[in-house]
């Protein structure tokens, strides 16, 4: 099993910049891909960014070229550097890991309690 804690999140007004960091513990060699989603009110989870072991990184349209994710393989611990945040960046925002279910086969099953980012206009 695997657990991720979420720390970072808080209050900053438009333009501003946050830092989210989730550090991994238990079972971590299990863990492929690591990422971080959110959720809005009233709408649905969506990507944020991933990032394999490796260091490739994908970003959601949306927050390309303001947001980076990074990991440190070493800590076990992923990071997400926000800048220029805009108030629709308002949301819970949840670490994930991706787990090798079997070969071939890899499923997002581990999920932090999430930590509120709130921008002010």
């Amino acid at each position: 099993q695997v657990q991720l804690v979420e720390s970072g999140g808080g209050l900053v007004q438009a333009g501003g910049s946050l830092r989210l960091a989730c550090a991994a513990s238990g079972t971590i060699f299990s863990i492929r891909d690591m990422g971080w989603y959110r959720q809005a009110p009233g709408k649905q989870r969506e990507l944020v960014a991933t990032i394999t072991r490796g260091g490739n990184t994908n970003y959601a349209d949306s927050v390309e070229g303001r947001i980076t994710i990074s990991r440190d393989n070493v800590k076990n611990t992923v990071y997400l550097q926000m800048n220029s945040l805009k108030p629709e960046d308002t949301a819970v925002y949840y670490c994930a890991a991706e787990r090798e279910v079997k070969p071939g086969f890899r499923r997002w099953d581990y999920w932090g309690q999430g930590t509120q980012v709130t921008v002010s206009s």
